[in-house]
């Protein structure tokens, strides 16, 4: 059984993606570069939904399989939900990839 309950997938990221529903207020272990690293969720996180692995700056690159897939709307803290209601799509726009 495999004891990570998110997945980061590349070294830069700075979210994971959740390969099951996550409560808040749990401690999830995850692999960040070979290193095991635990964790603290702050809200529920459904299967497939991103969380914040380390705290993001409002307008600051959200970075998932090392692109960029959305910028910040407001500041997320490490642990935190990450999706529709704190970040911004930007693919194929290059007005906000360029920030």
């Amino acid at each position: 059984m495999n004891k990570f309950k998110a997945i980061v997938m590349k070294n830069k990221d700075n979210v994971a993606t959740v390969t099951e529903d996550v409560e808040a207020g749990s401690d999830i272990a995850i692999n960040v570069d070979g290193e095991t690293v635990t964790l603290h969720v702050t809200n529920r996180i459904p299967f497939g939904h991103k969380v914040a692995i380390k705290a993001i700056a409002k307008d600051e690159k959200i970075i998932k399989y090392g692109e960029v897939i959305g910028m910040a709307t407001t500041d997320i803290t490490a642990g935190q939900h990450t999706h529709v209601h704190n970040i911004v799509g930007c693919r194929g726009r290059g007005d906000l990839v360029s920030k």
